[in-house]
């Protein structure tokens, strides 16, 4: 017979698969991606985009994310730019690091367990080479990167993991900082939670009906612990 803990567990619970955003939701890295984005637009000569321009891309495909902030880049510079914006970002990578907060909400919400997925514009090289740190190792169930499925606001990632795990959108969560995110999550037909510490500002979240805004990830934790 199953152990009672697990059985009001499960009753509890509200999402089985929960779907995180990576750069400006789990890892602290939008500072560094405006930053990169900017450097390699100035590396091939285009007009290097504002600090907002730059950031509002984030969460998109590379190379959707580069012509959307270098519009007067012709398309033949592409791969150009997008070599420039690798070596930039290459050269920080080191910098960057979870959220305080972010290692301790995942292990609490494994405990519960939630299905734990990434669905995220990095590519797949990025991503895992990010989850190669070793407090990662075994957090994280299935991820979905842009390059090998569809970017954001495409619900292609989402349908992929709810097809994996065979969960319905009405038990399917998407975490995320972007509008690109929320958007995703609308056209899966999931439900949504932003924060607003990464890279979009949370006066345009509203209108994508997240259930919830975080301001830090602590106020993350105690939403998803009463909700999730």
């Amino acid at each position: 017979m199953p152990h009672l803990l697990h059985l009001e567990t499960s009753r509890a619970r509200q999402f089985d698969l929960i779907a995180f955003d990576w750069d400006g939701t789990l890892f602290d890295s939008t500072a560094i991606i405006t930053r990169c984005i900017q450097n390699a637009v100035r590396d091939v000569g285009g007009a290097v985009p504002s600090d907002k321009d730059a950031a509002y891309v984030i969460g998109m495909g590379l190379m959707e994310a580069l012509a959307h902030a270098a519009p007067d880049v012709p398309v033949e510079r592409y791969p150009q730019l997008g070599a420039r914006y690798r070596h930039h970002y290459l050269a920080r990578q080191s910098d960057i690091s979870l959220f305080d907060g972010v290692l301790t909400l995942l292990a609490e919400l494994k405990t519960r367990q939630h299905w734990l997925t990434v669905a995220t514009g990095k590519s797949r090289r990025g991503l895992d080479d990010a989850l190669q740190a070793v407090e990662l190792k075994g957090l994280f169930d299935a991820s979905r990167t842009a390059d090998e499925t569809a970017g954001k606001p495409d619900p292609r990632m989402l349908q992929e993991l709810m097809r994996e795990f065979d969960v319905l959108p009405a038990r399917t969560l998407m975490i995320g900082d972007t509008t690109h995110d929320l958007q995703m999550a609308l056209n899966a037909g999931c439900a949504s939670v932003a924060v607003s510490y990464g890279a979009h500002e949370p006066e345009a979240f509203a209108v994508l009906q997240p259930r919830f805004i975080a301001h830090s990830v602590g106020d993350l934790h105690h939403w998803l612990l009463g909700n999730a």
